[in-house]
């Protein structure tokens, strides 16, 4: 191919051009719907056999503490081996998780189930950050190139998780779980036979032994960043992967499609937003700095308080959490991108995979103690009670970035 996208980066390693892009998201893509459908089908199936929301909590401990786990050591072995080898290792261990549960309904007890959600939280997050370490190796950093094509990657996958939360209410509600979980390991057993082929051998591979202990960061921005994340992605996941959807079902009575229809078309927005942050954020060149971050935080921390009102003054609840939700949906996608654009202005270029794997170690972290939190406030609180706790992670997130460079590290 040819064109500037294809052309050495003087500011930073050579790019390997649109093609490599594409394989990588392409995988990415498919991969994103899978988990995106295997959430929904979870969580409305469980209800359906009568779990409480505490318990359908629990079925995806494991898969975010084992997201934990593989961003801490999955950015060591992609600097070992590479990032095609994770990203491949991961798209197989999802197919495996996916057809684990296919099994006839009897063996799905809660231990079977959180053993297949750990191998699908350790397929995700390696993954996702085979991805985003692979778009720093083939994009390189000249005139914003890097900034608009993670936005881009980062950005459709959220729109195509949204479909992938449609697609999951949608299979149980017209083929029932045991199907929708075959359709959707074939679909991806497949996309990733075309996607991979073609991608550099050894991608982002480390000369020499990486040590494990290179793992940890050494950089004071990536350290606060990875915090801030941890809070960010808690705030997000606290009422949105548990307390939202069995709202929707048990007091608003809405149907598994309408359920997966909206969180669909939440995400999809979502991300139509996030890949658009470039665009309205960049304008003339400037790139996020933490000052960015800091101030996009705070905003967002208003948004849970004023949905808790609506909801408290006596407002449809429907219209509430629509509109409400909308909104804070578009905040947190600029948040998100800030975030994703800034680890990777933050990150060396021959330890990408690991500075990355380290940062997305945080963001599980968060999303773990969210989803957690998200079942047993729910149970006690309601809906209002986690949009409260969402309100207070925010407030860590935007006190933390607060210690972030007010720089970019590269223009």
């Amino acid at each position: 191919m040819s064109g500037a996208a294809d052309q050495p980066d003087p500011g930073g390693p050579p790019t390997l051009g649109l093609g490599a892009y594409a394989r990588i998201t392409a995988n990415y893509w498919a991969f994103t719907v899978t988990d995106g459908a295997i959430r929904m089908l979870v969580v409305l199936f469980f209800h359906q056999l009568g779990y409480s929301p505490l318990e359908i909590a629990f079925l995806f401990l494991f898969y975010e503490l084992f997201g934990v786990i593989t961003n801490l050591t999955g950015g060591w072995l992609a600097a070992r081996l590479g990032v095609n080898t994770t990203m491949i290792g991961g798209t197989l261990l999802q197919v495996a998780a996916l057809l684990m549960l296919t099994v006839p309904e009897a063996w799905l007890g809660v231990a079977y189930v959180m053993f297949a959600q750990a191998l699908s939280g350790i397929a995700k997050d390696l993954n996702k950050m085979s991805a985003k370490s692979g778009v720093k190796l083939v994009a390189g950093t000249g005139e914003g190139r890097l900034f608009r094509w993670v936005a881009v990657l980062t950005g459709s996958k959220n729109a195509l998780k949204g479909v992938g939360f449609f697609a999951g209410g949608a299979l149980l509600y017209t083929v029932g779980f045991q199907m929708a979980l075959v359709i959707l390991a074939g679909m991806l057993a497949v996309v990733m036979l075309f996607s991979v082929v073609g991608l550099p051998r050894g991608l982002g591979k480390v000369g020499g032994k990486p040590k494990f202990t290179q793992m940890f960061s050494n950089s004071a921005a990536i350290n606060v960043l990875s915090a801030a994340r941890f809070f960010l992605f808690g705030a997000r996941d606290v009422w949105f992967v548990v307390a939202l959807p069995v709202f929707l079902s048990a007091t608003l009575d809405w149907n598994h499609m309408q359920v997966g229809a909206f969180l669909a078309l939440w995400v999809i927005g979502y991300g139509i937003v996030q890949a658009s942050v470039p665009r309205l954020l960049g304008k003339g060149g400037v790139h996020p700095t933490g000052l960015t971050a800091r101030l996009w935080a705070f905003i967002l921390m208003l948004l849970p308080i004023a949905i808790v009102i609506g909801l408290e003054v006596g407002l449809d609840p429907a219209w509430v959490l629509m509109v409400g939700l909308g909104v804070f949906g578009v905040v947190f996608a600029i948040n998100s991108a800030v975030h994703s654009f800034l680890i990777l202005d933050y990150a060396e270029a021959d330890r990408v995979a690991m500075k990355v794997g380290f940062y997305y170690m945080a963001n599980a972290g968060g999303r773990l103690v969210g989803t957690v939190a998200s079942g047993a406030i729910f149970m006690v609180w309601g809906l209002e009670g986690a949009l409260i706790a969402s309100t207070f992670f925010i407030f860590a997130t935007w006190m933390i970035s607060s210690l972030l460079p007010r720089e970019a590290a590269r223009a």
